[in-house]
């Protein structure tokens, strides 16, 4: 969201130039969360003046609304009470909100029982590691989490937008369920998905006033339903879609990869940063966040190359925290040149590559959608990570076998300087659950190692549930 506020100060005085710069920053960090954009004229850039900090910077046209109405926030608890297969649905706007929002958001899934899923943005607001959280929602998200949200009958949105990612085919989307929407942003209300019961304000604010209501209201009124609930989805967890072939030992899959290197950092301050495909998908499906801000990915903007220098950014607000740039060899080639400004200012970012020799999402797309017919996804020529590194004043690291992986990790880990790691996983590896463009929730492509004797097998060598 660009919130413009253009003013021109050609015609003011300079010392207009304070406030409205203050101004703009409280709008870029309030409500929801965006960029500004600040018009300065040229003669205003070199008038002298002195700097005084405004008192009061409050945009006549900007007044987010925080508090949400308490009727509302009755009505919504009345409608979890009642509910039989509950859901929260939790994104981004968790995180935005500040770290209070993740803590009350965790105590209201533990006081209500409700399973829960997130966002890709939302990642971290609630701990992974968490028997409630059913993982990632979405098109790459997991088969219990997706399967809650078609067949749920009450859905709890806290701080999401009902993305396409997100949604599928919206006339299939969670069709029997009645949805609440926690959101300070009034127009993402009823955009892309009709609510039955909105809530406008912050959802730190919001899930806090849940918390101070609900005690007097907190009696279930059907524990055997939400019993089987819980039943229904240890059978679809039992599944284990994110399961993979593990036989091989001559090559990497990324998704061993990930897991190796979660294993080794996870008692680390570690962040992790993201390009966009196929490697951002395995990282949110395997390496686990029970902490908010440890997160950081271009979502829906798609932006490749934008991995790099947000770990830059991360590297310099957290000069001691381990942070890594899970990357895709095609997207790191997009902002490389920034591997100069991690060894200029002697910034010890990792950039662990999972290099396939294709733009990998891409390719499966052309694979499974397209009848294989392959254009332009395969790069025959990619630099030496290695020798680029070291042309970078870095130090690169190169790793093809399994056995040698946790070793290799290790080495980048203790290096205190910027690593280009280049780690070479099977090209032909696709990354599943799979919700194809356009399908439904209970429409997911499971890869072959999920699928149990009894499904259904395509064609591709998929199963269509």
């Amino acid at each position: 969201m660009i919130v413009p506020l253009v003013v021109d100060l050609g015609r003011r005085a300079f010392g207009e130039l304070p406030r409205v710069l203050h101004e703009a920053f409280h709008i870029a960090k309030s409500g929801r969360p965006g960029p500004v954009v600040v018009d300065i004229p040229k003669d205003i850039q070199f008038a002298k003046g002195v700097y005084s900090r405004p008192r009061d910077f409050h945009h006549k046209g900007y007044q987010p609304k925080v508090k949400g109405d308490l009727d509302r926030i009755k009505a919504a608890i009345e409608v979890m009470r009642h509910a039989k297969r509950p859901l929260f649905y939790t994104g981004g706007g968790v995180v935005n909100s500040g770290p209070e929002a993740s803590h009350f958001l965790r105590e209201l899934v533990k006081l209500s029982g409700f399973p829960i899923t997130s966002t890709l943005m939302g990642l971290g607001a609630y701990a992974a590691s968490d028997p409630q959280w059913l993982g990632m929602l979405g098109m790459h998200g997991t088969y219990e989490a997706n399967l809650a949200m078609h067949d749920c009958d009450v859905m709890i949105c806290i701080g999401a937008r009902f993305d396409d990612r997100i949604t599928g085919r919206l006339d299939a989307f969670s069709p029997g369920s009645k949805k609440i929407h926690v959101d300070i942003d009034p127009s993402s209300i009823n955009k892309n998905v009709r609510v039955d019961l909105p809530v406008i304000g912050d959802v730190g604010e919001a899930v806090s006033a849940i918390l101070a209501t609900l005690p007097d209201r907190s009696h279930r009124a059907d524990q055997a339903a939400r019993a089987e609930w819980w039943r229904t989805i240890d059978g679809w967890r039992a599944r284990d879609c994110l399961r993979y072939d593990k036989s091989r030992r001559d090559l990497i899959k990324p998704q061993y990869a990930i897991e190796r290197l979660y294993a080794l950092t996870r008692e680390r301050d570690v962040y992790i940063t993201t390009e966009v495909g196929q490697h951002q998908m395995w990282a949110a499906q395997f390496f686990k966040f029970d902490e908010p801000y440890h997160w950081m990915t271009s979502g829906g903007l798609g932006t490749m190359g934008y991995g790099l220098p947000a770990a830059i950014g991360v590297q310099i607000a957290h000069p001691e925290a381990l942070v890594i740039d899970i990357a895709g060899e095609a997207s790191i080639l997009m902002n490389i040149q920034e591997m100069s400004t991690a060894a200029q200012y002697r910034l010890p970012v990792k950039v662990f590559i999972l290099n396939n020799q294709y733009m990998g999402m891409v390719r499966q797309w052309q694979e499974l959608l397209h009848g294989g017919r392959y254009s332009e996804s395969y790069t025959a020529a990619l630099p030496d990570f290695v020798k680029l590194a070291e042309a970078y004043h870095a130090v690169g690291i190169r790793c093809e076998k399994p056995a040698d992986l946790d070793a290799a990790i290790a080495e980048m880990i203790e290096v205190k300087r910027p690593v280009i790691f280049d780690c070479v996983v099977d090209p032909a590896e696709n990354c599943f659950p799979m919700i194809p463009s356009g399908r439904a929730h209970n429409e997911m492509i499971l890869g072959d190692a999920a699928q149990s004797l009894e499904d259904a097998v395509t064609e591709e060598g998929k199963v269509m549930v």
